[in-house]
């Protein structure tokens, strides 16, 4: 969602798992315990990638944005980040305290002053330079 577009956009099982690969390297047995025994995978013969910095996929989001997303992309399910965890996480925290509040079933837009506006296209690359650490594909 930070980025408008699918992050890992493949067509077919193999194609899925080769971008998520280039993307966060492909599992070893330390990040996936049992991995390289699967018979399933094995048989793909995968190539091996070493992990490319999150940035190059979000570049819009800021340093606590790309700090969750990395926490929530672990192969193993222990490793990740629960969803309840990550609300409490600091990349929520420009949002207030009311978003805890809503209902599920309720908009983040219907709090007062958090409004959807159009993305000026503002690269992370120079909002760091500026100081900036807002998000820049929705402004709040």
């Amino acid at each position: 969602m930070a980025c408008g577009r699918p992050l890992f956009p493949g067509s077919t099982v193999e194609d899925e798992l080769q971008l998520i690969f280039k993307i966060l390297g492909t599992p070893t047995e330390i990040e996936f315990p049992g991995i390289t025994t699967n018979e399933e995978y094995v048989s793909y013969n995968f190539l091996t990638y070493k992990p490319e910095p999150l940035l190059n996929i979000a570049p819009r989001l800021d340093p606590d944005g790309l700090d969750l997303l990395s926490k929530f992309l672990k192969y193993a399910a222990r490793a990740r980040m629960s969803a309840a965890s990550g609300m409490s996480h600091s990349f929520f925290n420009s949002f207030g305290s009311t978003i805890h509040r809503i209902p599920d079933t309720v908009s983040i837009f219907t709090i007062p002053g958090i409004s959807l506006h159009r993305d000026p296209g503002i690269r992370s690359s120079s909002v760091a330079a500026t100081g900036n650490r807002r998000r820049q594909s929705m402004l709040f």
